[in-house]
């Protein structure tokens, strides 16, 4: 399996991805959306590629954390999507672990989701709101546990909370609602 980083020239197999996998647009539609949006920059946007064919994309975008001091660098992982016909083959993963690779690199502290509690813990992420950060909206308590947080660097979670910040393309509640 080979990442890269995508371009432009990718948007429609970008798109189509999170179509299959969703089986709707609206995930297309968001991704779309946050990949033209200036407030979400930086953003890292990779394609996972096996065999030549593109069948996973994952996008991390700017999460600002207000209230934070000192100030974090910090990251909302939103959308990821793998071919339907490739599930089950560790490209999701495989794409979490080559993203947050590369943004710790770069220097980023923290990154968030809100996504499935039985997925993302095995990948090292922890229920965000009893650490003290809080998701743009209010997430059900009943989700509570959807809301994740994973950090790239040792000793930040402890010393920093605050509410989350999202681009603009993502600042709107039904997208807050797991």
């Amino acid at each position: 399996m080979l990442f890269r980083d995508t371009t432009a020239s990718d948007l429609d197999t970008v798109l189509a991805i999170h179509r299959h996998a969703f089986g709707e647009e609206d995930e297309a539609h968001l991704t779309r959306d946050l990949l033209g949006d200036p407030s979400a920059a930086p953003r890292l946007s990779l394609l996972a590629v096996i065999d030549d064919r593109a069948v996973g994309h994952i996008l991390f975008t700017a999460a600002p954390l207000a209230g934070a001091e000192p100030p974090v660098s910090a990251r909302l992982l939103a959308p990821l999507a793998v071919e339907p016909d490739a599930q089950g083959r560790g490209v999701g993963q495989a794409l979490i672990d080559k993203g947050l690779g590369r943004l710790a690199r770069a220097g980023v502290d923290l990154v968030f989701v809100l996504g499935h509690p039985g997925y993302y813990p095995r990948r090292g992420f922890v229920p965000a709101g009893r650490l003290g950060f809080e998701a743009p909206y209010p997430i059900p308590e009943k989700d509570a546990g959807a809301w994740m947080v994973r950090a790239l660097r040792d000793g930040v979670i402890g010393t920093v909370a605050g509410r989350v910040c999202c681009a603009d393309a993502l600042d709107r509640p039904e997208y807050w609602r797991e």
